[in-house]
């Protein structure tokens, strides 16, 4: 476990610690080595993860008794969530999850912190409660009352697995400028600076405690798999790691297809393959469309060995991949690769298992499963498969609800037919949901069915 590295009048607490021990022992006995975590350290190796009761109690209640003893992350997602829980299903605050953390023998409990201001600019079943200027407000009413608690030495030899702030940096990249698919709000984002603020803000803060573990999302293959995004990605989020007091060592590495629904693994094709009428990266396949990655696997591994150590992060980071939704075991699934004779939008369609009508669809996808469990160093880079999303809570409303502070969504709308994210394909959304974080039973029902691997 890690020493906490609560910094003193610009110099770290362990530091100092370190330099008093230095002295005291050299006169005995040669110091032993330092506490302290190294790039590369896993959190999840070796670890009895927290499994929250809030969420296996309405797993259970579903009937998903089956999985209901599934770690899976912790919200906070507001401010009252600190207290009192996340919106729609969850009722403990952060204090008493910890509590129950200890109580179980956990070795390492996982939160997702997400609230900064002018939350998901481009998206708005999610968005948050903050204005885009109240920066100042994120830093003192969010991240610091989590920092309280969390660096209560009570919790000292808890690991704390921190997702930071999921689809934000991304947007700045994709969603901005000249772009077709740029919004107003996430211009303004990227011109007042703070999605990188309170990001950096939310790394140094929290990561300063020993015990925790910072992932910085980094969207999904779908999004940020394009040349023009891959790398620019990775350099935001450098500068985010070295903004309001973070350091790039409070980063333990990154977080991919959090909340989202691309495959893990694509068995059946590659990036490489060349279709009858040629390479299907080259303008041959819609569903490739000249992205580097047909995969979350493939994507992670790469960002974590090229595009962030070219970025300037440490080498030996890791990545986490959220597997709650993306294991499309459906009898839609096929079962081998298609006719590689044939043309390259043919034969990616009949291989790829992700039976989404677009990339570029996120919303309570029709026909998802549960994925892999979760697994400690599945892969070389991979730090865990992990459920982040707990399966069963909706991303969002179907239809417009009344006084839902979150907004509606098209892209959650079974009959949109899209926009220029999902190059205006149908949405592929399930029907009949609720605002985002209430509980979906139909979703669930479906996950389940579909499970892959499958459910015993």
């Amino acid at each position: 476990m890690r020493k906490s590295r609560k910094r003193v009048a610009g110099v770290s607490a362990a530091a100092l610690a370190g330099a008093g021990a230095l002295l005291a022992t050299s006169l005995s006995a040669p110091p032993a080595a330092a506490d302290v975590a190294a790039p590369g350290d896993n959190p999840y190796e070796g670890s009895q993860l927290y499994v929250n009761p809030d969420w296996q109690a309405s797993a259970t209640e579903a009937g998903g008794a089956a999985i209901a003893d599934t770690p899976t992350a912790v919200w906070l997602d507001s401010i009252d969530a600190i207290t009192s829980g996340s919106d729609g299903n969850n009722n403990m605050g952060l204090r008493e999850h910890m509590d129950e953390a200890l109580a179980q023998g956990a070795d390492a409990i996982q939160i997702v912190t997400y609230n900064l201001p002018g939350r998901d600019c481009a998206a708005l079943a999610s968005r948050g409660e903050l204005e885009p200027d109240q920066i100042d407000e994120y830093k003192t009413d969010f991240i610091d009352p989590i920092d309280a608690i969390l660096e209560d030495p009570a919790y000292a030899d808890l690991k704390v697995i921190n997702i930071v702030e999921i689809d934000s940096l991304p947007n700045l990249i994709t969603n901005v400028g000249d772009r077709e698919t740029a919004t107003p709000e996430c211009d303004e984002m990227k011109a007042n600076g703070n999605y990188v603020k309170g990001v950096g803000y939310n790394l140094g803060a929290l990561g300063d405690n020993g015990n925790v573990y910072n992932y910085i999302d980094i969207g999904h293959h779908g999004w940020i798999g394009w040349d023009n995004n891959f790398q620019a990605t990775a350099d935001v989020l450098y500068e985010a790691a070295n903004a309001e007091g973070a350091s790039p060592e409070d980063v333990t590495g990154f977080a991919a297809n959090t909340a989202n629904y691309g495959a893990t693994e694509e068995p059946y094709f590659s990036i490489d393959d060349v279709a009858g009428d040629g390479p299907i990266r080259e303008g041959n396949s819609s569903w490739v469309d000249w992205n580097r990655y047909v995969d979350e696997l493939s994507f992670a591994q790469a960002f974590v060995t090229e595009a962030a150590t070219a970025a300037g992060f440490p080498s030996g980071l890791g990545a986490i991949i959220d597997t709650s939704r993306n294991g499309w075991g459906g009898p839609e699934r096929p079962t081998g690769p298609g006719d590689i004779s044939g043309p390259g939008e043919d034969y990616v369609n009949d291989s790829r298992t992700d039976r989404r009508i677009h990339l570029g669809n996120w919303c309570n996808q029709a026909g998802a499963g549960l994925g892999e469990r979760p697994t400690a160093s599945p892969e070389p880079n991979i730090h865990a498969y992990a459920w982040i999303k707990p399966p069963g809570e909706s991303d969002g409303a179907s239809e417009e609800i009344p006084d839902d502070d979150k907004g509606f969504d098209r892209m959650c709308d079974p009959t949109y037919e899209g926009n220029a994210r999902n190059q205006y394909n149908m949405s592929g959304a399930l029907d009949g949901a609720p605002t985002s974080g209430h509980w979906f039973q139909a979703q669930f029902e479906e996950l389940m069915a579909n499970a892959n691997p499958p459910v015993n």
